[in-house]
């Protein structure tokens, strides 16, 4: 019987043991992300000196995600992974399909106002890892737009049992945010730049904060879902301050002469001549009737 219970003893510690392995196992902290700072400024020895913009109505606008993907473990060491797909952790990735349905709602955002004529959606593939501006030139030539809007993402999944925290750097500046056990941490931003002067235009970004509770077992798959609901919550925001940026930014133009310059071309005033015209003409057409119909009731 001794014997037995002691076979039973070591049998727990072997199994407490192991299940303590993969607790360990599971501790860390894994960070996607892209960078529009990494991707337009490579070269921190390189100032880019950005001039006046000379926007041209209607503009043509093309989106695109910025390129870069890397991951960040625990331990700080970064290593490359393949852009779109899922990692070896199970972590969810936004994939190439994600990609373009959140691209053509942002272009949807843009289409509603008149000063934009195209909304050009790039695929992935055209733009490069710290391409910077030189590449923002290749799409310009490419797709025939002056104005592009470049979102990039950054997404951190704490697992380890105490409270961490990461610095988020974006092309404004850096803020620190803190995490848990489980906590899935997004930043989607939209960074709107005048190709031709460099000069970025606005900004619009959206944050979110999942917390998670998941057993080692269904952590990867958990971890999955969360992923994916965080970028959901990020995108609602990002949209909802886009329009917000989109609208302060027409008024900004308006009360800054000096550093933005509009000149609207012959199809913009013809089209908004055309506009008037019908406007009057049916001003005139709605009048002459509300006249015949009283000399008639006279």
């Amino acid at each position: 019987m001794a014997h037995k219970w002691k076979k039973s003893r070591v049998g727990r510690v072997v199994a407490m043991g192991l299940l303590s392995l993969v607790i360990a196992a599971c501790a860390t902290t894994t960070r996607n992300a892209t960078s529009v700072v990494d991707y337009l400024y490579p070269d921190s020895n390189k100032a880019e000196t950005p001039s006046v913009p000379v926007l041209t109505l209607p503009l043509r606008v093309g989106i695109a995600f910025t390129p870069g993907d890397y991951s960040v473990s625990r331990s700080g060491t970064s290593r490359a992974v393949r852009p779109l797909n899922l990692r070896s952790g199970g972590q969810f990735m936004l994939t190439e399909k994600k990609r373009q349905d959140l691209m053509q709602e942002v272009a949807n955002h843009f289409k509603k106002y008149p000063f934009v004529k195209d909304i050009e959606v790039i695929p992935s593939a055209y733009l490069s890892p710290r391409g910077s501006f030189a590449n923002l030139d290749q799409i310009k030539t490419m797709y025939g737009v002056s104005v592009i809007v470049l979102l990039s993402y950054d997404q951190t999944q704490f697992t380890d049992e105490g409270a961490l925290s990461l610095t988020y750097w974006t092309i404004v500046g850096a803020y620190l945010v803190r995490g848990e056990k489980n906590d899935t941490h997004t930043m989607l931003d939209a960074v709107v730049y005048d190709i031709p002067s460099r000069k970025m235009l606005f900004r619009a970004p959206g944050t979110s904060l999942v917390k998670g509770s998941a057993t080692p077992v269904n952590l990867s798959e958990q971890q999955r879902v969360d992923s994916q609901e965080g970028f959901e919550r990020a995108a609602k925001e990002m949209i909802a301050n886009l329009d917000v940026q989109l609208s302060a930014f027409r008024e900004k133009v308006k009360e800054r002469p000096t550093e933005f310059k509009v000149q609207p071309s012959a199809e913009y005033r013809s089209g908004g001549g055309a506009l008037d015209a019908s406007l009057l003409v049916l001003v005139v057409v709605l009048g002459g009737g509300f006249l015949w119909i009283r000399q008639r009731r006279a």
